[in-house]
């Protein structure tokens, strides 16, 4: 396997950049997922490495060697697509054995090879069927196969579960995990679920717009946002964000709807660094409490819906024109257009720059 270096990537179409001075190093036996929205740059980003698009500008280095100019077939990486591109026609072990011998391996090398990934992947069974007469995960592991045989530096992974059902898709979470622990890959992979970032990637790489967004692990990813766009994109419900105003000589965040959050002296001096007083408060839905009576501390609201999922209950509470979302126990007595009083945490809420969206950190 090898390390992989982005080196200031991009890739223009006319005026847009798709991919815009993307920096970041994969390293050997790593596995990075690249997440974010439709449109963000993420797929681009993936075939740049590929070499299925050219690049504008920027450098791509697969071990010690730079990539930029070489053909898809000689950069020595394997890609596992949305869909599987099995050949219908072949048995399971055909699919397997026809890029070896594209290059032209010897028939020994070409079965013992196959075996070796069909080994792996728990489909000996199935070396003799057709892809009509396998499940979608089934073929999944197919592909994941054609590309293990190839025993590539890299793989590069493009939405590959996206085509399963919810079940299968969390039983190939699984298997792809497994899959990369087994063989210490290297491997890129490109998803929009955000769920299969943080479950099976070492690092997550945010993007937007064609911009990194922030790159490290999906814990630190998750409890230090960089800025409000990954703060409300990481996370299941997404962190509420509540734009304010720091106020008064003791630092209070204060909405226009009326109520006001006095500042921990540590959360004041984050908010101190803001360039204008314009500040965002960042609260993920677990750590509000609800109370059902006015509590010193606590921000009036007006509960919006209620959400029961089984082990937890999840509430929109309007706090004046914007919504908070928390979790409660399921067994919480709480109802829509009740009034409640939500009190934060403030050794677990984020503070955003209001103007630059950045996140507001001690210095």
């Amino acid at each position: 396997m090898a390390q992989v270096v982005l080196k200031d990537l991009l890739k223009t179409y006319g005026n847009i950049d798709v991919v815009n001075r993307v920096s970041l190093t994969v390293e050997d036996g790593e596995f990075v997922a690249l997440v974010g929205p439709s449109g963000c740059g993420k797929t681009t980003t993936l075939s740049l490495v590929a070499g299925l698009l050219p690049l504008t500008g920027g450098e791509i280095y697969i071990g010690e060697r730079q990539v930029n100019d070489l053909d898809p077939k000689d950069r020595d990486i394997a890609m596992v697509f949305q869909n599987y591109a099995l050949y219908p026609n072949k048995t399971v072990y055909k699919n397997l054995a026809f890029p070896l011998q594209m290059r032209k391996l010897s028939k020994p090398d070409i079965e013992r090879k196959v075996m070796e990934a069909a080994k792996v992947l728990d489909i000996v069974h199935l070396l003799e069927r057709k892809p009509r007469e396998l499940s979608g995960g089934q073929q999944q592991r197919v592909a994941l196969g054609r590309a293990l045989v190839r025993d590539p530096r890299v793989f590069l992974m493009d939405e590959p579960l996206s085509n399963l059902d919810a079940k299968l898709r969390v039983q190939m979470r699984t298997e792809i995990k497994r899959f990369h622990q087994d063989l210490h890959a290297t491997i890129i992979y490109v998803t929009h679920d955000q769920l299969e970032a943080v479950t099976m990637a070492d690092k997550m790489a945010v993007m937007n717009g064609g911009v990194l967004q922030q790159y490290d692990s999906p814990a630190e990813v998750f409890a230090h946002p960089a800025n409000t766009f990954v703060a409300g994109f990481v996370g299941s419900p997404a962190m509420s964000l509540i734009p304010l105003e720091v106020t008064g000589a003791e630092t209070s965040l204060t909405s226009p709807d009326g109520w006001s959050l006095k500042l921990t002296p540590e959360n004041a001096r984050k908010a101190s660094g803001a360039t204008t007083p314009k500040v965002v408060l960042g609260v993920r839905h677990p750590t509000p409490r609800v109370h059902k009576a006015a509590t010193p501390g606590a921000v009036p609201g007006r509960v919006y819906t209620v959400e029961p999922t089984g082990d937890v209950t999840f509430a929109q509470i309007y706090l004046g024109a914007h919504i908070v979302i928390v979790s409660l126990d399921p067994h919480f007595p709480i109802r829509p257009d009740e009034p409640v009083w939500v009190e934060f945490d403030q050794s677990r809420i984020h503070l955003f720059d209001g103007v630059t969206q950045q996140a507001l950190t001690l210095a």
